[in-house]
């Protein structure tokens, strides 16, 4: 990581992505200020990294050349962009509101015409690396905006990304994520069978993995997840309730485009019934247990 010349910058959101993100941002030389919907949280970023904690996201966002999101859904980003206590009631003009929340592209082409009528610049920027990547100041963002826009914020963002693509206009950058998550899942059902079909043969997982991931077959997931897969280890990495609320987004975009995503679907189905398993905390890797179980039905 290396020293940026400073910006006052606010971050709205100290969940297990935002807390390391703006940690990163403070040790890059940046201002940070910080808002969480539970106190104790920013608080204890203070006491870890510095900067400073308000009472309220506008509070946060005062003075700030670049406000950053990164909370939980459409509904989420409302609550803390609108009314009198929200970042646009603290941004002034020609500062930049910066979401890294996975939400639709319908909420972020809304957020830019709500920070226009305020002299406000917009740029939708999901994220992907998972908690590992937002801690290692590794994640790949995805944005949607303008050039201009794209590099006033590339100080922020490469205080904690690896890589950052601009992919059009505002929307876009949520369209991209959509697609990121549906490969994503397309990718664990496969692995999903094979890593089945391979244990019903007897082949070794570790030989297994060893032989296909230099080939076509390889992947990220199959380096990553398939010995905790094989070992039914599925309490850590990105929540099935968190995929679940993606890929819905993902399904109604394709929906509002007249298009059926077969596979999609169906994931999402498995994943809602790991949901009413109890499993809605599990790593989105737990689909090879629905598979199991719909397999000890037939």
């Amino acid at each position: 990581m290396t020293k940026t010349q400073g910006l006052p910058v606010a971050f709205i959101g100290m969940g297990v992505m935002g807390y390391p993100m703006a940690g990163h941002l403070q040790q890059a030389g940046h201002q940070v200020s910080v808002y969480n919907r539970t106190a104790d949280k920013a608080e204890r970023w203070v006491g870890e990294y510095g900067g400073q904690a308000a009472a309220t996201p506008a509070a946060a966002a005062a003075g700030a050349r670049v406000a950053c999101l990164c909370v939980g859904n459409d509904d989420d980003v409302r609550s803390v962009v609108y009314g009198p206590e929200g970042v646009l009631a603290g941004l002034s003009p020609g500062s930049v509101l910066l979401d890294h929340t996975t939400t639709s592209a319908v909420l972020a082409e809304e957020l830019e015409a709500a920070c226009a009528e305020q002299d406000v610049r917009f740029m939708d920027a999901p994220v992907s690396g998972g908690q590992a990547g937002a801690k290692n100041g590794a994640l790949t963002i995805m944005c949607g905006g303008d050039d201009a826009v794209f590099e006033a914020v590339r100080p922020v963002l490469d205080a904690y990304g690896q890589h950052a693509e601009l992919m059009g206009p505002v929307g876009q950058g949520q369209r991209t994520k959509m697609v990121n998550q549906i490969c994503i899942t397309g990718i664990l059902q496969g692995l999903s069978e094979g890593l089945l079909l391979a244990e019903e043969c007897g082949l070794d997982t570790e030989q297994l993995v060893r032989a296909l991931s230099g080939g076509a077959a390889g992947s990220w997931q199959m380096q990553n997840r398939t010995f905790s897969m094989a070992a039914g280890k599925f309490d850590f990495g990105f929540a099935i309730n968190w995929m679940r609320k993606d890929l819905d987004i993902a399904l109604a975009e394709a929906q509002r485009h007249g298009l059926w995503l077969e596979t999609t679907a169906r994931t999402d189905a498995a994943y809602a019934r790991l949901q009413e398993r109890g499993h809605g905390r599990s790593d989105t890797s737990a689909l090879i247990l629905d598979l199991r179980q719909r397999q000890n039905e037939v």
